[in-house]
C-alpha cells in the first residue's frame, strides 16, 4: 500500500471554533514500522490450495481464483458465482479461517484494492474517511495513528483487511471497531444491488454482526442462509472519528501495566500501538514465518457470554466480566428485553483449568500454542483434520469440566 501524506490538523482539537489545517497534505509524522498482516501478498503467481492463503496453513486445492482490481469487477464475480449456483469464498487476511482438507469447490475471491480516501476533516466535525474492503488493516492503523485519526492504536497488529472488521467486530485491549465505524458499503447478493448500512443496521455485538449473523439466520439471510461468505459482500467501509494524537484512555489493565500507566491514562497513539505489538507479540499475535505460534488464527474461541445462572455454576475464582444490559437483538450483553445482564467469561481460562495447558498437543503437527491457549497452532505438515482434532478436544473438555460450549471464531471453509 502506498504511503500519502497523512492529514494535518491541531493536535487532540477539542473546541469548534479551532481552525483546521490549511495544508491537508502536510505530513505531521512518519507512519509507524508495517508487521505482516496478511497470510499471502498479493500479485504473484495465482494460488492453488486455500493452504497458501491461510495464516494456518491448512486446506485443499481450490477451483478457481479472482484477485479484482475494481468495484465492477468484485460486483461481477459475486453476481456470476451466485447466477451458476457456485459456492464463494471473499476472503482477506485469510486470518480467520479454519480450511478443511477437501478443498473448495467455488470462486475465492480476493479484493485487491487498497485505497484511502479522506471524505471530510475539521477540528469541529471530526475525521470522515472510507476505505476500500481489501485495505490491509494494519496499514490503515499505521496511517490513522500518523494522520492523528483518533481512536485506532489499541488495535494495531490485527491480522486481515478493512472488509473483516465490521463483519467481526474486531477488538483488542479495550477497543472495538464498532466505536469507530460510521458505515458500510456493500453489494448486498439477496437484493441483487449495492447497498448502504449505517452503523446502527449492522447490529454490532461482541465479535459478531449481521452482516456474519447471515450465515446462519435465515431471517437475516433474507429467507436463506449463505457461506462460506456472508448475504453482504463488505465494498467500502466508513469511518467517523476525533482528531488525535493522543490514544483513547487506556480501558484495558494488561495494556496499562505495560505502558507502566493508571487505567484512564492518555499517551500518544504510535507509543500505545508499540505497547500493543509487544503484547500481541508475546503471545505469538504477530505474523512471524519464523515462529509456528503464529500458524494460527488468532484467538480460536470467543469468550462466553453466560446469563447469571450459568455463571454462578463456575468456580469462584473464575473470572467474570458483567456487561451493561442493552435493548434490541444483537445488543452488547443484554437480552432480547434489556432486563437480563449477561457476564462475559475468559474462554483461555477455562481451557486451561479444563486441563489443557500451552503447547498441549495430540500429536506432533498440531497443538495449541506454547504462549496462549487460545491459539490453535500448525506447528509444522498439519492438516486441517488434525487441527479440527484440537478443537474437538478442547471444546469436549472445557463442556465437561464446566458445562460450558465454547463457540470458534474462524470460518470453517470446506468441510
Amino acid at each position: 500500500m502506498t504511503q500519502p501524506d497523512p492529514v494535518a490538523h491541531p493536535q487532540d482539537a477539542q473546541a469548534c471554533d479551532a481552525p483546521a489545517a490549511q495544508d491537508p497534505g502536510a505530513a505531521l509524522e512518519p507512519w509507524p514500522q508495517a508487521i505482516t498482516a496478511l497470510a499471502r501478498p498479493l500479485g504473484g503467481p495465482a494460488p492453488t490450495s486455500l493452504a497458501e492463503l491461510t495464516t494456518m496453513g491448512v486446506g485443499g486445492p481450490i477451483a478457481a481464483y479472482v484477485e479484482a482490481t475494481s468495484e465492477a469487477e468484485i460486483i461481477d464475480v459475486v453476481r456470476q458465482a451466485d447466477e451458476e449456483g457456485r459456492p464463494l469464498l471473499v476472503i482477506g487476511g485469510g486470518s480467520n479461517i479454519l480450511a478443511g482438507d477437501a478443498g473448495f469447490d467455488g470462486v475465492v475471491l480476493r479484493d485487491a484494492r487498497q485505497e484511502v480516501r479522506v471524505i471530510s476533516d475539521s477540528a469541529c466535525g471530526g475525521v470522515e474517511f472510507a476505505a476500500t474492503a481489501g485495505t490491509c488493516w494494519d496499514d490503515l492503523v499505521r496511517q490513522a495513528i500518523a494522520s492523528h485519526w483518533g481512536g485506532f492504536a489499541p488495535l494495531s497488529g490485527i491480522p486481515g483487511t478493512v472488509g473483516a472488521a465490521p463483519v467481526q467486530n474486531i477488538g483488542a485491549y479495550g477497543a472495538e471497531v464498532c466505536e469507530l465505524l460510521a458505515s458500510v458499503r456493500a453489494w448486498d447478493r439477496c437484493q441483487g444491488r449495492i447497498v448502504h448500512l449505517p452503523l446502527a443496521d449492522l447490529a454490532l455485538s461482541y465479535r459478531d454482526s449481521d452482516l456474519k449473523r447471515s450465515l446462519s439466520d435465515a431471517a437475516i439471510g433474507g429467507g436463506r442462509t449463505w457461506g462460506p461468505t456472508g448475504r453482504w459482500v463488505v465494498l467500502e467501509v466508513a469511518f467517523h472519528v476525533r482528531q488525535a494524537s493522543l490514544a483513547a484512555p487506556i480501558a484495558y489493565s494488561q495494556l496499562a501495566g505495560a505502558l507502566g500507566v493508571e487505567l484512564g491514562a492518555r499517551l500518544p497513539a504510535a507509543e500505545v500501538r508499540q505497547a500493543v505489538l509487544e503484547l500481541r507479540a508475546s503471545k505469538g499475535m504477530v505474523l512471524d514465518d519464523a515462529d509456528p505460534d503464529t500458524r494460527s488464527a488468532g484467538s480460536f474461541f470467543t469468550n462466553p457470554i453466560l446469563d447469571p445462572a450459568q455463571a454462578a455454576t463456575l468456580p469462584p475464582d473464575a473470572p467474570r466480566f458483567p456487561l451493561a444490559p442493552t435493548p434490541g437483538r444483537g445488543a452488547r450483553g443484554g437480552s432480547e428485553d434489556g432486563q437480563a445482564a449477561s457476564i462475559k467469561t475468559s474462554a483461555a481460562w477455562l481451557i486451561d483449568h479444563a486441563g489443557f495447558p500451552k503447547g498441549f498437543a495430540l500429536g506432533e503437527r498440531a497443538s495449541l500454542s506454547t504462549k496462549h491457549v487460545l491459539a490453535l497452532t500448525n506447528r509444522g505438515g498439519a492438516s486441517g483434520a488434525d487441527l479440527a482434532e484440537l478443537r474437538d478436544a478442547v471444546v469436549a473438555g472445557v463442556r465437561e469440566r464446566f458445562g460450558v460450549t465454547l463457540v470458534p471464531e474462524p470460518v470453517h471453509v470446506g468441510w
